[in-house]
Order: structure tokens, then C-alpha cells, then sequence
């Protein structure tokens, strides 16, 4: 059998590479003479360089950018071996894991890291890149990140002057994994669902909106665009809304599913093509499961393949393995029996390992 494990991370427990090696290692246990292929994915958050970075064809190339709190770093963004197209990880610069959790200030974390991955990108002659936004620090609305790029923008976000906007973002095609749909302001907007997770208190939040508020006003003013409405908006801390109003500013801008970026530049549907079964997996298959998940996604593309998919959770509810099943797949826990949180981070790869296993005996 040719056989395509496709998992994202397990948070908080193992990477998508980790997941993926435990599972081969099981099945290779039980089906030594088959043929697998691991393509790990991510959804445009932590993880992403390391999913596309394993499936072969990219170059790891390293910058000195600002963190959330403006200290220098080295931050790693990736370069397809063609040098074409390359991939930018918000969370690699402007990421919550790059601040200690006593640091988190959702009022002062700057996105203008993530502007300098992407200036060295075009510094490199790159004028197509995927860049993914989960996982940030940030609620400055790019605020940090348009600075970065030469635009001039007034410490209260009440003026943007984009008159030295890097000209080369005219040529820049810009692919944008974003996986919420959230408008930038009011209660369901960047301040008030994602501030709290980002070191904002309840007294913050309302402080927050107002600041995007500010500058809503000022970016619309300056590109004639309204885009605080617009359904991701108010990801990555209002990242989204700054780039839409972009929009008309850069060679092209697209918003879209993470997963589906992802299992592009890491050239999924070739490697799905040759598979006779396909594995995924995540580390909670739940009611979330439904709204794009990296499970739902490999899923999709398997049964339109007509490729038989599995997708393996640390847990799995009725709710997520009916969400897979409308698409065909196959739901199983990683663990007979289910193993509790703290037990399956204590257990690491093993219960994926004896999982891979099992399937293949069963296959």
C-alpha cells in the first residue's frame, strides 16, 4: 500500500512532524514493505514553516526582526528551491510563544516583525508569498507591520500616511492563510474575543477597540477602502483589516483557509494522488472540526480524490467524527482507552505510535 500521513500538530504536545514519524513508525510495525510519505500540515500558525520546511523543496532562511515587545531576533521565513515564492509565519516574529507570559501587553506588542520578514522577503527578489497569521501577540491592527513597510502611522493610530509604502508591494502577490472570520471592532472583533488570550483585561479590551477604532478611521481615510466589516478582519489582532485595506496598493491579495495554503505549498494533492489511503489527525476532533480544520480539509480533498481517509485525535466527540463522516472519513481516538490531557501530554508519541500500528493490521 502507498500510504499519505497527513496530520497537523498536536498543541501543546507534538508537532505535526512528531505526529506524523510516531504514526509511520507504528504502521511500518505491522506493514514494514509498505510505501509512506509523510506530508505533515499546519493551518497558518505556529507550526506552518515547519509543515511545508518537511515536505521537501524549501530553503530555511533566517532574519533579524523585531518580537511582539520590539526586541531583536532571529526569525526564521522559508524560500522555495526555485526561489519563486516564499513563506512567512506570523507567529515566527510576532508570536504569542515569542513572550513569557508575565510579558503579554496587548497594547504595546507591535506586528512590525512580521513587516520585517516581509521587507527581507522582498529585499530577496520574492514577489509571491504566502504568509500565515495565526498565532500572534499582536492587537495594533498591522499597525506595526504597514511601519515596517514604510508606512508613516501616528503612536495613537489616529494618522497613516502611506506616501513611502515600499513600492515593491505593487508587484507583491500575497497570500494570506486566515482561518477566523471576525470584523475588526465591537464584541465579536480583534480586542474583545482574541485580547484576553493576548495579556488584555476585562478594562483593556474596550481600550483596545478603541485604538483600532482610531485607526480604522486613519487607514480607510488614506486607501478609500472600508474594510472593518469584511469577515477576517479582525484576525491576528486587526492584521487582517490592515492588509485588506492593502488591497488595491498590492499586486494581488488573497484571504484563505490556512490549511488549503498550506497543503499548496507543501504539494499535497501530487503526494494524494499516488496514496491509497491517507491518515490525519489532530489533537481534538470536535464541533470544531467542522469549520475548517486541518482534519476536515485533508478529508475533503481525500474523498474528492476517492482516496479512504482516517483521521486520528487525541480525543474525538460525536460531534467531530460526524462532522468527518459527512466527508467520508473515519474518526478514531489515538488511545484505547481515551487518555485524559495531562496523560497523553506525559505520553508523548506513544499512544500514536501503537495507534499506527493498529490501523495497519487493520488495513
Amino acid at each position: 500500500m502507498r500510504v499519505l500521513i497527513a496530520p497537523d500538530s498536536y498543541k501543546g504536545t507534538l508537532t505535526s512532524v512528531e505526529v506524523a514519524q510516531a504514526l509511520s513508525e507504528g504502521w511500518r510495525r505491522a506493514r514494514p514493505s509498505d510505501q509512506i510519505r509523510l506530508a505533515p500540515l499546519a493551518d497558518g500558525g505556529e507550526g506552518t514553516l515547519v509543515a511545508i520546511e518537511a515536505a521537501g523543496g524549501w530553503q530555511r532562511r533566517q532574519t533579524t526582526a523585531r518580537d511582539p515587545l520590539g526586541r531583536p531576533i532571529r526569525a526564521p521565513w522559508l524560500v522555495r528551491d526555485d526561489s519563486a515564492t516564499a513563506v512567512v509565519e506570523m507567529a515566527a516574529a510576532s508570536g504569542l510563544s515569542r513572550v513569557a507570559t508575565e510579558e503579554r501587553d496587548a497594547e504595546r506588542a507591535t506586528s512590525a516583525g512580521t513587516g520585517d520578514l516581509l521587507r527581507a522577503a522582498l529585499d530577496a527578489g520574492i514577489r509571491d508569498v504566502v504568509l500565515g497569521i495565526g498565532g500572534s501577540a499582536t492587537t495594533d491592527g498591522a499597525a506595526g507591520l504597514l511601519a515596517a513597510l514604510g508606512a508613516r502611522v501616528a503612536h495613537d493610530l489616529a494618522s497613516v500616511d502611506l506616501a513611502d509604502l515600499d513600492p515593491r508591494l505593487a508587484e507583491l502577490r500575497l497570500r494570506v492563510a486566515c482561518d477566523v472570520s471576525n470584523p475588526l471592532l465591537g464584541p465579536h472583533g480583534a480586542a474583545a474575543v482574541y485580547g484576553p488570550q493576548k495579556g488584555a483585561s476585562p478594562w483593556d479590551v474596550p481600550h483596545l477597540d478603541g485604538r483600532l477604532a482610531r485607526l480604522a478611521d486613519a487607514l480607510e481615510r488614506a486607501t478609500g477602502r472600508a474594510e472593518r466589516e469584511t469577515p477576517g478582519a479582525g484576525a491576528a489582532g486587526g492584521v487582517g483589516f490592515g492588509l485588506l485595506c492593502l488591497a488595491d496598493l498590492l499586486g494581488s491579495l488573497e484571504l484563505r483557509p490556512g490549511i488549503e495554503l498550506v497543503m499548496e505549498a507543501a504539494g499535497f494533492d501530487t503526494a494524494l494522488a499516488e496514496a491509497d489511503v491517507v491518515l490525519t489527525g489532530e489533537g481534538r476532533i470536535d464541533a470544531q472540526t467542522a469549520f475548517g480544520k486541518t482534519a476536515l480539509g485533508v478529508a475533503r480533498r481525500a474523498q474528492a480524490a476517492g482516496v479512504p481517509c482516517i483521521a486520528i485525535g487525541g480525543s474525538v466527540t460525536p460531534e467531530g467524527a460526524e462532522a468527518l463522516a459527512a466527508v467520508g472519513a473515519r474518526a478514531v481516538g489515538a488511545s484505547e482507552p481515551p487518555l485524559s490531557l495531562p496523560e497523553a501530554i506525559a505520553a508523548g508519541a506513544a499512544p500514536l505510535v501503537a495507534c499506527g500500528e493498529r490501523l495497519a493490521r487493520g488495513a
